[in-house]
């Protein structure tokens, strides 16, 4: 299998050059993206096909001026959906197929790429994106692990390429105004979010086996260190194992973690615990069912996220949300919508969304709201030929999503974790700093 580095260096000749500073395809970054204009269609690949990636084909095939170009996936048997997804929103042109994202980072007709694949392949595919001049919209997590988040603002940075991590309740629009009447003071200084997920899971039990005929389970594996392959571990249940996955508090905490690190206006936390385990079943799970996490930030502000995998009871009669409390009351929200309530609970204001369409609910959160996708999208979209940052910029992404990674660290140490507030880097812990990084196949280290 050709190694990363090997590739790397046969897209710097392919390209005509992508050359260290702002050069890219022998102009400037900024001119390039300049010619995308607003009447021009903007090519995109589609890299990871399974639920999450076919839908959003789907949704980026409808936008105004944009045209899926190319479908890829290490699974040919994904193919047949994700057409049909493109072609059930009225694109006329049909996508190539590709099973090799290397492949698709040569094409020098694609523009950007949608990144919907497992977490290990997150962030080198967002470098291997940047350094082949192509803009980068990549689903949560930005990153495997911290390091890998601070590795991929690099490189948007480096290769002035916009990189949108896909969480779209920034681009929902009531409830921006809710985060807006927060900053103004409608509940007055806002100190503590209270965030929660629930979900009735299922038990995962792995088994030893032989990978299908139609998976390339080597690139698969890509970045990550080669073990054998299992039965029951693809395509979903990856999540729930640290060597590819993040568990529920990247998979679904980092929503409303987002939200509540926006609406109290904080970067990076001083203090995190976690605590939890796997109580539900004995199975194989590696992360945790039932997990508490508590972050602490600068100024007297805290998120707390709570989560229950295998028992899908609502809290505070939803699935999922999120409580701001203030000195003069609180405000709750988590869909496109927010109610406003004072100290006694006493509600005194209620914005509802706009559009039927715009709802959290319901446990298939792959798809929590196409509007919402649509919204997300556009806004990707506008990015990269207005030449600014997106609705959630890669190092909005990193901030949102490094507490949780921490906590999952926080966690496996067994102890609360102090951090520098300047960047969220593990003080004083030499044990919890080994996983602020992860080891790579040789070959596959991602670097900028």
């Amino acid at each position: 299998m050709e190694k990363r580095r090997d590739f790397i260096k046969k897209v710097a000749v392919a390209s005509a050059g992508v050359i260290a500073g702002n050069s890219l395809f022998g102009m400037s970054a900024k001119s390039y993206r300049n010619i995308i204009g607003a009447n021009e269609r903007i090519h995109l690949a589609i890299i990871g096909l399974n639920g999450r990636g076919s839908t959003m084909a789907g949704t980026f095939a409808r936008q105004k001026n944009a045209e899926i170009s190319t479908l890829c996936d290490v699974d040919t048997r994904v193919f047949a959906k994700a057409l049909k997804s493109v072609a059930s929103n009225k694109q006329i042109s049909v996508p190539k197929t590709e099973g090799d994202c290397r492949k698709v980072m040569q094409d020098k007709n694609i523009d950007a790429i949608y990144i919907a694949t497992p977490d290990h392949w997150h962030t080198p595919l967002t470098i291997m994106g940047c350094q082949a001049g192509k803009h980068v919209y990549v689903e949560k997590p930005l990153s495997h692990n911290p390091h890998e988040g601070e590795l991929a603002i690099a490189a948007a940075r480096k290769y002035n390429r916009v990189v949108q991590m896909g969480a779209q309740r920034r681009s929902a629009p009531v409830l921006t105004e809710g985060i807006q009447q927060l900053h103004e003071g409608i509940i007055g200084r806002v100190y503590y979010a209270k965030t929660w997920y629930t979900n009735d899971r299922k038990a995962t039990f792995l088994t030893p086996g032989t990978a299908p005929a139609e998976l390339n389970y080597d690139l698969w594996q890509g970045p990550a260190p080669r073990l054998a392959y299992q039965n029951g571990l693809i395509h979903y249940n990856w999540h729930w194992f640290w060597h590819w996955g993040t568990g529920e508090a990247l998979n679904n905490g980092t929503h409303e973690v987002d939200i509540a690190r926006w609406g109290l206006g904080v970067d990076y936390p001083i203090k995190v615990s976690s605590s939890g385990g796997r109580y539900a079943f004995k199975d194989d799970w590696q992360t945790p069912d039932t997990q508490v996490v508590t972050l602490e930030y600068p100024d007297r502000k805290m998120i707390m996220w709570e989560s229950s995998s295998a028992n899908g009871r609502r809290i505070e009669g939803d699935e999922r949300g999120v409580i701001f409390y203030g000195e003069n009351g609180s405000l709750s929200t988590g869909n496109d919508a927010y109610k406003v309530f004072d100290l006694k609970g006493k509600l005194t204001k209620e914005v509802a969304s706009k559009d039927k369409e715009e709802t959290m609910q319901g446990r298939n959160t792959a798809t929590v709201s196409l509007s919402l996708d649509s919204m997300h999208a556009a806004d990707f979209l506008d990015a990269i030929r207005q030449n600014r940052k997106p609705n959630c910029d890669v190092e909005t992404g990193h901030k949102s999503i490094i507490g949780m990674q921490l906590s999952n660290i926080a966690w496996r140490v067994g102890r609360e974790l102090r951090l520098d507030p300047k960047n969220g880097h593990i003080l004083n812990d030499p044990e919890a700093e080994k996983l602020w990084k992860r080891s790579y196949e040789p070959g596959w280290e991602p670097k900028v």
